[in-house]
């Protein structure tokens, strides 16, 4: 392994492999994004997936000025990403190797920071903090944080089990040797979630690892472009069967591997990542989904034994016993809530011989350890309905019981926050007293929030509208507390332009997230009025013209 000067650097030490498309739109973006590295990158490859757009035109460009930049044009397309990524592997000469997509970028420094921990702990992988940014918001979220908050070198992955959580290939950088003496390649042709398979190759091939909390990669999430990525592409059920087999695929490398605790926490993974995102999903599709959804998961989770539901958190093996436990579509509003982040359990709350359980007439789902855990940790629902039209604006809230333990932690007050979505930024905070309620499902607390100032939240363009999300925090008698999202009901879910002294108008939309969290968003003067209005005159023009078609 070649030897870097005292910063652990090296001139030309790292290849790039760089895949693309027919995305001419951004790959340009994502290959300057490479040069900038530095010397340290010794080549570029961009694998063009025999695009019909002006890609190869772009890339090209590039390749003509920067010697370090060439392009290898496939003659037919793959239908996936592995194969060109087995393809720049092939052409690659550089030491290590890392891999970028055309939509994505590198941080400055970025590279730098990746071989100084390769050298300097002979490492042949080492990973970095990857950053997930909503476009056009720039709203950033740490990918897998928590294996990131600070330096580790490990001499296998069995160290730390819990690696299996990052999927991703794009946030390392590799010994290409490495990758070569294991035979550690993507899946070919047109396999989705490809990564998944080459991530269990590589971990179950046992490099020591160093980790590093550098962000090393921009991972951009574009939700309304014209063609969406495979990750956010999760309208069919034919992409949950993908993931479905990657997963499956992955737990074959570690089993066969005889990595038995590998495979366990990549079923474990499984449950809290990809089942719980698909569940919190299914309210935007239709029965015929619910039913084919639901007959390849309990499939699926067939293989996972109760070891593999106890590592997962309460949320997930709750959801997994459930779908296991009934051979239809059941209680989706309440399973999408429990799939939430943060989950909310919601009522009915059964008990069946003293034991938690899902329903009465399901007493073998039982809701293991609620009654152990910390009460910052359960699935409590808040309720908030609000009350947006008349002024001022209010919120009415209720707190409901979990199975006794929000009875014994005696909840005495309420405080609302309203956390801008594209920094978390808190902008306005209420608090209030919360009163005690017995009702036919049992206890619960009611309060009232007054949302005076919400005009001091309204930013200074007419045309943007700032979203803010509602959490709540109950604080007990015994000195415990949760923190959670709140749940939006009532008939108070609407848009409307109310009066504002600051702005002469200011628009309120309060609406149910996906999962749904209650949210606002917020806009200030006459511009955003405008906005509504033309909405709804074109809605109201369209409903027009429907009803007076041919049929």
């Amino acid at each position: 392994m070649a030897a870097g000067n005292h910063h652990g650097r090296s001139t030309g030490q790292v290849g790039v492999i760089v895949i693309g498309y027919n995305d001419a739109r951004h790959i340009g973006q994502a290959v300057r994004s490479a040069l900038r590295q530095g010397p340290a990158v010794a080549e570029i490859l961009v694998i063009d997936d025999a695009s019909t757009d002006d890609t190869a035109a772009v890339v090209a460009e590039i390749a003509r000025r920067q010697p370090r930049v060439r392009v290898v044009r496939r003659p037919v397309n793959s239908g996936g990403c592995g194969t060109p990524r087995n393809d720049g592997l092939r052409e690659a000469t550089a030491p290590y190797v890392m891999f970028l997509d055309s939509d994505d970028e590198l941080p400055p420094g970025a590279i730098d920071a990746l071989l100084t921990a390769a050298v300097r702990h002979r490492a042949p992988v080492v990973a970095g903090a990857c950053l997930r940014r909503e476009l056009p918001e720039r709203r950033d979220t740490p990918w897998q944080h928590e294996l990131y908050r600070r330096a580790a070198v490990l001499e296998s992955p069995a160290e730390l089990p819990r690696l299996v959580r990052d999927t991703l290939c794009v946030n390392k950088l590799y010994s290409r040797a490495f990758l070569s003496k294991h035979g550690v390649t993507f899946p070919d042709g047109a396999f989705r979630y490809e990564d998944f398979v080459f991530t269990a190759r590589l971990l179950a091939a046992s490099p020591r690892i160093a980790l590093i909390p550098d962000p090393v990669y921009l991972w951009h999430v574009r939700r309304s472009a014209a063609h969406l990525s495979i990750s956010l592409a999760r309208s069919s059920v034919d992409n949950w069967l993908s993931r479905l087999e990657a997963h499956r695929s992955a737990v074959e490398v570690f089993e066969n591997a005889g990595q038995k605790h590998m495979a366990h926490a990549a079923r474990a993974k499984f449950l809290d990542h990809d089942l719980r995102m698909y569940v919190r999903e299914l309210g935007t599709h239709h029965n015929d989904h619910h039913v084919e959804w639901w007959r390849h998961t309990r499939e699926h989770l067939a293989s996972f034994d109760e070891s593999d539901l106890r590592a997962a958190g309460a949320p997930a093996r709750w959801l997994a016993r459930v779908v296991t436990g009934t051979d239809r579509p059941r209680d989706l509003t309440r399973l999408i809530a429990l799939g939430n982040h943060p989950a909310r359990l919601l009522p009915p709350y059964a008990c069946v011989d003293g034991r938690p359980v899902w329903a009465a007439e399901l007493p073998e789902i039982v809701l293991d350890r609620i009654e152990s855990e910390p009460l910052s940790r359960l699935p409590v629902s808040i309720d908030a309905e609000p009350h947006i039209r008349v002024r001022p604006g209010h919120l009415r809230i209720t707190v409901h019981e979990l199975y006794g333990r929000l009875a014994a932690a005696d909840p005495k007050s309420l405080d609302i926050e309203l956390r801008r979505r594209s920094d978390g930024r808190v902008g306005l905070t209420r608090s209030t007293p919360l009163n005690a309620r017995q009702g036919l499902e049992g206890p619960s607390w009611t309060a009232q929030i007054l949302l005076s100032g919400l005009d001091m939240l309204a930013g200074r363009q007419a045309y943007g509208l700032d979203v803010w999300d509602v959490w709540a925090r109950v604080r007990c008698a015994d000195g415990s507390s949760l923190y959670t999202t709140v749940r939006a009901t009532g008939s108070g879910l609407r848009r409307t332009v109310v009066p504002d002294r600051r702005h002469g108008v200011m628009l309120i939309q309060s609406y149910a997230t996906s999962g749904g969290s209650l949210a606002l968003r917020i806009a200030p003067g006459p511009g955003a009025a405008a906005v509504v209005v033309t909405r709804r005159l074109r809605r109201l023009m369209s409903r027009a013209l429907s009803i007076g078609a041919p049929q």
